[in-house]
């Protein structure tokens, strides 16, 4: 095992930052590791309140966004890993966050409200 390999196993998330471009992770040894959001689809689909509910594990090692489904290493983050989720499961992902919106149909309810119109 490399020194580099040592490095990268040992490095430890201290802060986490989201912007709409970046995801920014402050390590312990006082690196910043800066990589471009749109690497992880899950981040860069998610609402920024979903975005900026995260969850640093494993005394570091981890990061996770429980809302998005999402966890990453600090590890992959500075080997310069992307995610590596399949364009079919990312597909099937999105489909199940569509908005739901309610209508009445045919005597059932479904997904869309509308405000009532008032009398004219």
């Amino acid at each position: 095992m490399s020194s580099l390999d040592v490095e990268i196993q040992e490095a430890r998330a201290q802060a986490v930052h989201i912007t709409d471009d970046a995801l920014t992770v402050d390590l312990v040894d006082g690196r910043t590791v800066i990589v471009p959001l749109v690497w992880f689809p899950r981040l860069w689909h998610g609402k920024p309140e979903e975005r900026s509910r995260l969850e640093i594990v494993g005394d570091g090692a981890y990061i996770h966004w429980p809302e998005l489904d999402e966890d990453l290493t600090v590890a992959s983050l500075l080997a310069g890993r992307r995610s590596g989720e399949s364009a079919k499961s990312l597909k099937k992902w999105l489909a199940a966050r569509k908005p739901r919106t309610r209508t009445a149909t045919k005597g059932r309810l479904t997904r869309r409200w509308s405000r009532p119109r008032s009398p004219r």
